[in-house]
């Protein structure tokens, strides 16, 4: 009696909530054209306090569609673009010397914002890489003996630019696991491109409307808690990502393919976008659909194909269609 209750509260709730949520990704999609999904993830990474890996040709808006993300949201904004020279000290923030005092002063990095994005994340050298990949993971800088925790909600927004590898630095495969998504974007439709034109071409600057603080963020991560997840799916969540790392007798012709599966992050984080995603569809509980929704884009760099595959031009995203055709569905 009392689940029912508690059920029939986060109903209300989250019918007051999603208004609001669907209104900013309306105003998000005033500025960006053709790329909805793209605005999709994002929100659902803030909510699920994730970080984003994003990969897509030039002239995507990926840089327009972070920044009108913070301004909907009323977030603090940094654009840091990593380039071979630079320093972990240009990222986080340094102590410098005050002569007339006699003491150091620290003077923080634009990594201290609440939503950040590293543009060409592979330009950068490892040192500075760790550096970022080291603050998403722990929410915290250190800079000389001071400590100093990051203010939430904090999102990393990383690209990668698949047409440049010469003189660029690939991020650790290990480490990549520590990104939530890892997006694919590509081309719109000529209807797209002929809006983006027209857009262009009218020169007016669109202003967004504030609909979101990061309080509201935060009682969304709140509710995303209380999430129905039965043990059914959670056993599915497993299935899927055991399947990646242990090739069963009806997956054979998959063994030659993984030179390496999904970690427990995957597991983890399946389950915790399943329930946002759940909840921005409107439902206080999680369905095998929500996990096939946003399974590619967790799994897809965290699944290492082989060279056979790779000959074979067998990417990921096919690992994962043919994972998903075979793993029963609960």
């Amino acid at each position: 009696m009392n689940f029912d209750k508690e059920s029939e509260q986060l109903d209300n709730v989250l019918k007051e909530e999603l208004g609001r949520w669907q209104e900013v990704l309306n105003q998000v999609s005033r500025r960006i054209v053709g790329q909805d999904s793209l605005g999709q993830r994002l929100l659902a990474a803030i909510v699920a306090g994730g970080h984003v890996l994003l990969e897509g040709m030039p002239g995507l808006a990926k840089t327009t569609a972070i920044k009108s993300l913070a301004e909907v949201a009323c977030l603090d904004f940094k654009r840091i673009q990593f380039t071979p020279d630079l320093l972990p000290a240009d990222l986080i923030g340094t102590q410098i010397y005050d002569p007339h005092k006699g003491e150091f002063k620290v003077k923080k990095g634009p990594i201290f914002a609440h939503l950040i994005l590293a543009d060409e994340i592979n330009r950068a050298p490892a040192k500075v890489q760790s550096a970022l990949l080291q603050s998403m993971e722990e929410k915290q800088i250190t800079i000389g003996d001071q400590t100093y925790h990051l203010d939430e909600p904090f999102l990393v927004m990383a690209t990668q630019n698949p047409i440049e590898q010469e003189g660029t630095y690939p991020l650790p495969e290990a480490q990549v696991d520590r990104f939530l998504f890892k997006l694919k974007i590509t081309y719109g439709t000529k209807d797209d491109e002929q809006e983006i034109i027209k857009r262009a071409l009218a020169k007016d600057s669109i202003k967004l409307d504030q609909v979101i603080n990061k309080e509201h963020i935060l009682k969304m991560r709140s509710l995303v808690d209380k999430v129905y997840v039965s043990d059914k799916i959670r056993r599915y969540i497993v299935d899927l990502v055991f399947a990646t790392r242990q090739q069963s007798n009806k997956m054979k012709d998959l063994k030659q393919l993984i030179e390496y599966g999904a970690s427990p992050r995957a597991s983890l984080a399946l389950d915790a976008v399943a329930r946002v995603h759940a909840l921005l569809e409107g439902r206080t509980f999680v369905i095998p659909q929500d996990i096939k929704d946003i399974g590619h884009d967790i799994l897809r760099h965290r699944i290492k194909p082989t060279f056979e595959a790779e000959a074979e031009n067998i990417g990921s995203d096919e690992i994962i269609n043919r994972i998903f055709e075979t793993v029963d569905v609960p």
